[in-house]
């Protein structure tokens, strides 16, 4: 059997590649299995699998890792705030290799040439079916971490039933949500009664009344061991979302709700206590330093992805990536009651190399057909790499900011910094698919409104303070807005109200002034009766009528310090 040291290096032509400093084809021809893939030092009575920011993903993906992923505070330089060769460092990963592609954006593209896509559903079966019967299918609890529901063209047309549907057949136990509650309370409670499993959270209380809204606790009993797992949904989702839509329900991290559910669990005999949460890396990360009694943390929100789990006190960590790219899975050993020992693992879903599972793959056939027509309908070409991760820009939200200056007549356009939308090779055809997965949302109105130069800088200075606020507990968005038509530099490590400086108009290539009025377009608005045409057909004009889409390669923003 491979050690997990072989299976990253994967085939004895290190000596080659090291010499190599450009990408190498012998390198990249090595030849991945199924059974490479699911080598594991199986420990113990129980295995956790974990699926989580699936993004209405059915199908295997492109996913460029992100070319930022800065850490603040405390945070900094360390996991998941790695990219690129440090990345490869750190976690002992040769360049040039399968892992190499499935964690960074190194040589991205002729890897991805390489290797092929990611995920799809139907592979991951393969994966999930093929553990579950190595091990024992009463060992085996598959929890889901939420964002699941949303980002596709066909979970929008289906309002999340699509997800639901093929999610229950692959017979999910629990789960988390966050985008799920963009659905709105009523078609949320209408998916969570098609389940069949619960949808966990137990910090989130109802205003008037302030009592749970969701169960917090689902108790399984795998292996002979007795497992609690507690849900966590997104705290900050009437903030990062619209709130009409969650109207009544109060969200927030709720620690001290956190530890007396971990107490109770444990009262009531639980071995292993797992926290299923959709709170983010680096909150989680804290709150594994404060909440004593939880094993394991199976982490989602900011899809970051790491090859294994890391070690906070007497917790382990583990965040298992996004767009169904990778199945996350932990073994654990319980002995006299407790967690003795632990492996852990998270496995790339190289869809080339994995074989579909048949009844999940014609499950997933059977729920697009009657979209797969327009889902394929081409409207042009992308001549570069559009992807979108990264804290400060992505080239398919360059293209989303160029729609709106050009589509509603605008100065400037602001997109949100959404880390959810698959990635286009150079080259690849631009189909409506691949727009809806960069837009499918519930509110997707493009506003058209006027703004002070101070109105825009503050928005900015807001949003940077979500991201780069030391303390992860006050970190309540995702990446730093998208901005078209202007450029400015950023000083993350600097107090709020003095991140942003040096703000110019790029047509005019004057400066922003503050007491000035601008045209200003964006879209994902939180407010409620906003007006204007969905995103999604803005998109789909404008690549239509250019055909060819390139990038401009514009370095909106200047990143100091850091």
């Amino acid at each position: 059997m491979r050690s997990r040291r072989e299976f990253i290096q994967l085939a004895s032509v290190s000596a080659m590649l090291l010499a190599t400093k450009s990408w190498n084809a012998i390198a990249a021809k090595q030849k991945l299995k199924t059974e490479d893939l699911l080598n594991f030092d199986a420990k113990g009575q129980v295995t956790l699998l974990h699926l989580t920011d699936m993004h209405g993903q059915l199908k295997p993906v492109y996913f460029r890792p992100p070319s930022e992923n800065f850490g603040v505070g405390k945070f900094e330089g360390i996991p998941p705030h790695l990219i690129g060769e440090a990345f490869l460092k750190h976690f002992d990963i040769l360049p040039n290799t399968p892992l190499a592609y499935a964690h960074t954006m190194v040589d991205y593209v002729p890897l991805a040439m390489e290797y092929g896509k990611l995920g799809g559903l139907d592979h991951t079966t393969t994966l999930i079916k093929a553990i579950r019967s190595e091990r024992g299918d009463d060992k085996v609890l598959l929890l889901d971490g939420g964002d699941t529901w949303q980002g596709s063209y066909t979970s929008l047309q289906t309002q999340g039933a699509d997800m639901v549907e093929v999610m229950r057949a692959l017979r999910t136990e629990a789960m988390v949500g966050h985008w799920e509650f963009t659905f709105g309370q009523d078609r949320l409670k209408e998916l969570i009664d098609k389940l069949g499993y619960p949808f966990l959270g137990g910090n989130v209380f109802d205003t008037e009344w302030d009592e749970p809204v969701f169960e917090s606790t689902a108790f399984f009993e795998k292996g002979g061991v007795s497992i609690a797992v507690i849900g966590q949904h997104f705290p900050y989702t009437p903030i990062a979302n619209p709130s009409y839509m969650v109207k009544g329900w109060s969200f927030g991290i709720r620690p001290e709700v956190l530890q007396k559910n971990v107490n109770k669990a444990k009262k009531q005999g639980a071995e292993i206590v797992v926290l299923l949460s959709h709170n983010g890396f680096d909150v989680d990360q804290k709150l594994a330093s404060m909440i004593d009694g939880i094993d394991v943390i199976l982490t989602g929100h900011t899809h970051d992805a790491i090859p294994k789990g890391i070690r906070i006190k007497d917790t382990l960590l583990l965040s298992s990536g996004s767009h169904g790219k990778y199945l996350g899975r932990i073994d654990l050993k319980v002995k006299n009651g407790k967690v003795v020992d632990t492996s852990s693992n998270l496995i790339p879903v190289f869809s080339d190399i994995i074989p579909p599972d048949p009844d999940m793959k014609k499950l997933i056939n059977k729920i697009r057909a009657p979209y797969q027509s327009e889902c394929n309908r081409v409207i042009g070409e992308t001549e570069t790499l559009l992807y979108r991760r990264g804290n400060f820009n992505g080239s398919w939200d360059d293209v989303i900011c160029d729609t709106i200056i050009r589509e509603r007549d605008t100065e400037i356009s602001l997109s949100p910094g959404f880390r959810w939308g698959t990635t286009l090779l150079p080259g690849q055809k631009i189909t409506i698919d691949d727009i809806y997965s960069q837009t499918s949302m519930n509110y997707p109105e493009v506003y058209r409104i006027e703004m002070t130069g101070k109105m825009i800088k503050e928005i900015l200075e807001d949003v940077c303070d979500n991201i780069f606020n030391p303390d992860p507990f006050f970190q309540q968005g995702g990446d730093m807005v998208r901005v078209g038509g202007l450029t400015y530099t950023c000083r993350p490590k600097n107090k709020m109200g003095n991140r942003i400086s040096n703000l110019r108009i790029i047509s005019s290539d004057k400066s922003l002034e503050s007491n000035k009025n601008y045209v200003v377009g964006g879209w994902g608005s939180v407010n409620q009766n906003v007006k204007g045409p969905p995103i999604y057909n803005l998109l789909e004009n404008y690549i239509s009528e250019k055909k060819i889409i390139k990038n401009n390669n514009l370095e909106a923003v200047k990143i100091v310090g850091m």
